[in-house]
């Protein structure tokens, strides 16, 4: 940076307008330039270097944020546990009578005790199953509460898909049948609502983004096993994503601000997809984005739209 700054000293400027009078002044120009780029570059390198070093600080405090959660539930359980009874405490529990005295003639008559209130519960409980009565049910248990999983778009499984061939679905008019190669050993079967929007013979060889690990449905009669995702507008003008150019089947999409490996298969309870939907967007730029952080193949670019911008992404 100090060797830049040099070249701003005047007697360099003075020594190329002796040079070279007639481009002296653009080649000094072109120095200053070509200087402070360097330094913005500079300043740019720095700034990644520090959003990475924050990422890696946020995945340990997500770790030990978890190990204490795991901590937290073993001790509450053991708080909740009950404690262990002794035998001397049973009621149950026979008790032997004390022995009589040495050279005694006569046994000293023992008195009989009432029957405890817990042998009564019992034996009114085994009278009513007798009686094909309702067994009680038993009091529920307060569960100790963890904290939520983690509910972010990094559980889905995106990836880059090249649409094979199209067809129109037999049995409904608003859906098409599409053959992707998403990099596997076969193309995967994906039904989508494409069929009266979109001409299909065009959708042949485009890239475009799928959602890889829903669980396959069968939609009309056939099984669907993936989802593209496409842009819309309020006036259901609808666009498929379009992936960085260079992009293969197969790339991952991975999000700067969201790491983590995606879920196997998303359990249909759970909602995952229905929970994150509102947060995919296209911004004013075109580019897909989830709560502002781009879909991004890495080494290559940003997943966008088309032509559309501002609208939501499903």
């Amino acid at each position: 940076m100090d060797n830049a700054e040099n070249l701003f000293n005047p007697s360099l400027a003075a020594a190329l307008m002796k040079l070279d009078p007639e481009d002296g002044e653009q080649i000094m120009e072109y120095i200053k330039t070509h200087a402070l780029l360097t330094r913005e570059k500079a300043l740019l390198q720095a700034s990644v270097r520090e959003q990475k070093k924050l990422l890696v600080e946020n995945a340990k405090l997500k770790k030990d944020i978890e190990q204490l959660r795991i901590q937290l539930q073993e001790k509450q359980r053991r708080r909740t546990a009950p404690p262990p009874r002794s035998l001397s405490s049973d009621p149950c529990t026979p008790v032997d009578p004390p022995a009589s005295p040495v050279g005694a003639t006569a046994s000293v008559p023992t008195k009989t005790l009432p029957p405890s209130s817990s042998s009564h519960e019992r034996r009114d409980g085994q009278n009513r199953r007798s009686r094909g009565g309702r067994k009680a049910r038993p009091t529920s248990v307060s569960l100790p509460l963890g904290l939520d999983p983690r509910v972010d778009v990094s559980r889905l499984d995106l990836r880059i898909g090249r649409i094979l061939s199209g067809r129109h679905h037999p049995l409904a008019e608003r859906m098409s049948v599409l053959e992707v190669d998403v990099g596997e050993n076969s193309p995967r079967t994906v039904v989508s609502k494409l069929g009266e929007i979109t001409k299909l013979e065009e959708l042949q060889g485009c890239l475009t983004v799928l959602l890889c690990n829903v669980k396959a449905c069968k939609l009309k009669g056939v099984v669907s096993q993936a989802r593209v995702l496409c842009c819309s507008t309020s006036d259901d003008s609808i666009e498929l994503l379009a992936p960085p150019s260079g992009s293969t089947p197969g790339d991952r999409v991975t999000f700067l601000n969201f790491p983590g490996d995606p879920d196997r298969e998303l359990q249909a309870k759970q909602r995952i997809w229905e929970l994150l939907q509102p947060d995919l967007q296209v911004d004013c730029r075109g580019v897909a984005t989830y709560k502002g952080c781009g879909f991004e193949v890495k080494g290559k670019g940003l997943c966008r739209a088309p032509s559309l911008t501002n609208c939501i992404i499903r």
